[in-house]
Order: C-alpha cells, then sequence, then structure tokens
C-alpha cells in the first residue's frame, strides 16, 4: 500500500524559506515520476514542480529559480525546497505520484488525473 506523508508547511514572512518532505512507504521515490502540486483555496490544484526517475526535474515558471525538487533515494523522500516566497505561494501542498514517467514525447504531465498517489497535504502561508 503507497503512502505519501508530507511535512514541514507553515507560517513565514514574505522572503523566507521552507523546505516540504515527502516520505513515501510502499513506492520507491526513484522508480517513477513524483512531483509537488499546491491548491489555493477557489484554485485549480496545479503542478509546482516534478522530478523523474532519471532525476531531470521540471518546474512551473511561476517558482522557477526559487523553488527546487530533490529526492534522497535512500530514505524514499522527496523534498521541496522554497526560497525567497511570496504571499501568492499561500497554498496547501500536496506531493504526488505516478506510476511511469514524468513526460510523454518531451511533454511534462502536469494534470492532477495524471497522479495515482496522493498525500494529504501541508499548509503554507506567506505573509506581507
Amino acid at each position: 500500500q503507497v503512502q505519501l506523508v508530507e511535512s514541514g508547511g507553515g507560517s513565514v514572512q514574505a522572503g523566507g524559506s521552507l523546505r516540504l518532505s515527502c516520505a513515501a512507504s510502499g513506492y520507491t521515490v526513484r522508480s517513477s515520476c513524483m512531483g509537488w502540486f499546491r491548491q489555493a483555496p477557489g484554485e485549480e490544484r496545479e503542478v509546482v514542480a516534478a522530478m523523474d526517475s532519471d532525476g531531470s526535474t521540471r518546474a512551473a515558471d511561476s517558482v522557477k529559480g526559487r523553488f527546487t525538487i530533490s529526492r534522497d533515494n535512500a530514505k524514499s523522500i522527496l523534498y521541496l525546497h522554497m526560497n525567497s516566497l511570496k504571499p501568492e505561494d499561500s497554498a496547501m501542498y500536496y506531493c504526488a505520484a505516478r506510476t511511469r514517467g514524468c513526460a510523454f514525447g518531451g511533454t511534462w504531465y502536469s494534470r492532477r488525473d495524471d497522479y495515482v498517489y496522493w498525500g494529504q497535504g501541508t499548509q503554507v502561508t506567506v505573509s506581507s
């Protein structure tokens, strides 16, 4: 049984940093595509960053240069390092996993339905 458990969320001021963690059980983090999504109230869930089995990564334009996705294969943990946080980054952040790769024909999967396994989410609040 696959379980994804997020942690590390909290409240920070604009310009601050947080590191989110996603502990995976029943799933090998390096085996397939894993990603981070976020959803603000009244908004659609959107992909923030993703990492494929070969270590390649992709980040949304809105977070490029500020957020970095990484993983610890030995600990089976996926991370999202968030720097220079802005109030518009406030959202519930979710860890998600696919059973296959992150991309097909050069196009990265970015829809909620493209991911099979989900965590419960961790809240990030950025104040101005």
